[in-house]
């Protein structure tokens, strides 16, 4: 059996670059939503929750037609940044951040909202700017949280499917991630290049998990 590599390292290449974006743009954000007394406050934790609930090619569907170059936005991305997200890698990485975004954000939102206030307090008191407080003292206390949000969200998106194959379809060394590789394995009835790609994505998530539940259950004791 010959084996094509690429789907897989193509997946750990979207999972690695979307985590990173998450971990900018998540961390910060859950940190905001444990603090804000906004009143709308519940309408936007819904809008963030929306991919926990809504089926993949739902929201698959309407980012497509949103990128499309027949989409006002989509010709404001490909005339302002010169962007064409619909069936491109980019356009793999804006989806899965949208996408795996609840699966970081949640957790993370839980771990700041248990922290007590003497800490922020503290900190304050001793002359720590809020950028300082946030990365030496609010961090460092909810890593496990931290961390249990990462690796969901890194493996969330090695899995994704519906969103993937409407965002980018199926183009080889593009957007030909493994589990859009194993439908076309299986479509094609090559059960042995499915089985490959479907026992190593299996593996992974194990180990993935595996790691969470280790380094969280010692970080209890």
């Amino acid at each position: 059996m010959t084996v094509d590599w690429q789907p897989l390292l193509l997946t750990f290449k979207l999972a690695s670059v979307t985590t990173a974006i998450l971990l900018c743009i998540g961390v910060p954000f859950a940190w905001w939503l444990a603090n804000t007394r906004m009143r709308f406050k519940p309408a936007i934790e819904a809008l963030v929750s929306m991919p926990l609930v809504l089926p993949p090619s739902v929201l698959g569907f309407y980012l497509l037609l949103a990128f499309s170059p027949e989409h006002w936005f989509g010709q404001w991305l490909d005339r302002v940044a010169g962007l064409r997200l619909a069936f491109s890698f980019e356009g793999l990485v804006v989806a899965s951040v949208i996408f795996s975004f609840p699966f970081l954000v949640h957790p993370v939102q839980a771990a700041f909202q248990n922290l007590p206030r003497s800490l922020t307090d503290a900190a304050r008191v001793l002359g720590k700017s809020n950028w300082q407080t946030f990365m030496h003292v609010l961090l460092p206390n909810i890593k496990p949280a931290l961390l249990s949000g990462t690796v969901l969200a890194f493996a969330h998106t090695v899995g994704e499917f519906g969103v993937v194959l409407m965002i980018g379809g199926n183009l080889p060394n593009e957007t030909r991630v493994a589990s859009i590789a194993i439908y076309d394995e299986v479509e094609a009835l090559n059960y042995a290049a499915a089985n490959f790609y479907a026992a190593v994505l299996f593996c992974l998530s194990f180990l993935i998990l595996l790691l969470v539940y280790f380094v969280n259950r010692k970080a209890l004791k």
